[in-house]
């Protein structure tokens, strides 16, 4: 892979590319990106979405929104500072107009849309999709599928349908929010398609990036950006090199932030808070942690200085792999095998058993998964019935119900199916409750 094709500024919908030089140079192309993002309506439903903690009644605690605005802070700063080593390896990207700041655009526009495709209640929420047509009403669906559509629905990924949600026309409305591709390369994590599941133990056959339905769109993707095959049979790529940075920006905040949310709930011990952060990073002031006065200001402090450690050493991993990330040898996240890989490991542990296996958690994430296959069940099955002029007054009623984009009167099951996956997975998590109790009478 070579950055000149990488850093395509061709929008998506696009005929013809979009050369560096000529651009605004107050409003450059990548950072239009980040604006278009921020201002739509997937993004805006991320307020009210599960980070951590489902439906939190504190005001403290992070949401997808306020995770996804860090992640892409932090790869903000790992774009650009890794820009500026590649522009000094690469001086011809220099001649064509490319400045460090392109990378930091890329990589925060990347960031913040990482989460864009969640759906309710946290990664539980993508397990209920899966086992609704798993193990429950949806299994009577399987055999109207092929298998790599059926498996886009007992695995349904969250990764997969952000691109879908970046990228899908709709009337009036070509490519989606019509992002560069460069932005879109970096935002695929996991370029390759459902099946086969997890072939290799390289890190972008962990999970997948995109559904069969936009098959067509991540090929003109990975195409234009000369992302390198891996297996031509199944659709699966190389990452675009930026998807690494994007990553670590990721593993960086939910690691330290999580922890540091936990801390303030108090579902972790202050005390752990300097024990597992003194392990990760060196050279803390213990007089001025001492002296600060609240918890949640000393537990600030000490992610403040971890979040730059991780940084340091993402960059640095990055820039001594380029060559082997370039050619699609670089099989691991940037920080799985950094020098801090152990205290990382134990701050997730911790993190895990204090936190995401909390009674809180545990019994949101149990009324996440029958809310969300009660939605499943009743829009589906009132879009295939008014598909099939079967249609009840409750059916009509229920698909007047939902927004027009999302009533597919594609013949294939499939495309049904799928758009109400999108129509239920864009819901907040408050929406998605109300609704339910409305559908089912429960109306105060």
């Amino acid at each position: 892979m070579n950055w000149e094709q990488l850093l395509s500024l061709k929008r998506f919908g696009d005929i013809k590319k979009r050369p560096r030089i000529g651009q605004d140079e107050t409003r450059l192309g990548f950072e239009v990106d980040f604006d278009r993002i921020i201002f739509s309506s997937a993004f805006r439903s991320l307020q009210d979405k599960t980070q951590v903690i489902p439906l939190s009644e504190t005001d403290f605690v992070h949401t997808r929104l306020t995770h996804s605005i860090e992640v892409s802070v932090v790869g903000r700063t790992l774009g650009r500072r890794v820009g500026k080593v590649l522009l000094e390896r690469h001086p011809n990207l220099v001649e064509l107009g490319y400045t460090f700041n392109d990378f930091g655009a890329i990589v925060a526009a990347a960031s913040v849309t990482h989460d864009i495709g969640n759906p309710p209640f946290g990664h539980s929420g993508e397990k209920a999709i899966g086992e609704y047509f798993k193990t429950g009403k949806g299994l009577q669906y399987k055999a109207k599928l092929s298998d790599k559509q059926y498996q886009d629905l007992v695995d349904f990924e969250g990764n997969a349908n952000g691109f879908k949600i970046l990228t899908e026309s709709r009337e009036g409305i070509s490519g989606g929010l019509r992002l560069c591709y460069a932005t879109l390369g970096a935002f695929l994590k996991y370029p390759k398609e459902s099946l086969p599941k997890k072939p290799t133990n390289h890190i972008v056959d962990k999970k997948y990036g995109f559904f069969q339905s936009d098959k067509e769109a991540f090929l003109d993707v990975v195409t234009e950006l000369g992302m390198k095959p891996k297996n031509a049979e199944s659709n699966s790529f190389y990452r675009h090199p930026l998807a690494y940075l994007v990553e670590a920006a990721d593993d960086i905040c939910y690691t330290i932030i999580d922890f540091e949310d936990g801390i303030n709930l108090g579902l972790i011990d202050e005390d752990y808070a300097l024990e597992y952060m003194s392990k990760l990073i060196h050279g803390i002031n213990r007089d001025k942690y001492y002296a600060l006065q609240h918890t949640k200001d000393r537990t600030a402090y000490l992610r403040a200085i971890a979040i730059n450690a991780l940084i340091d050493e993402a960059v640095t991993i990055f820039l001594k792999n380029e060559e082997g990330i370039l050619n699609g040898d670089f099989k691991n996240s940037l920080l799985d095998k950094c020098k801090y890989e152990a205290q990382i490991n134990d701050i997730i542990k911790i993190s895990i058993d204090k936190i995401y296996k909390s009674k809180e958690v545990l019994e949101k994430e149990v009324a996440g998964y029958r809310i969300i296959g009660d939605l499943l069940d009743v829009f589906i099955t009132a879009i295939n019935n008014n598909f099939e002029n079967n249609n009840s007054n409750y059916d009509n009623l229920l698909v007047n119900l939902m927004p027009q984009e999302y009533v597919s009167q594609s013949v294939s099951q499939y495309d049904r199916i799928m758009a109400v996956c999108t129509y239920v997975s864009r819901m907040s998590d408050s929406y998605a409750i109300r609704l339910r109790r409305k559908i089912f009478g429960n109306i105060f």
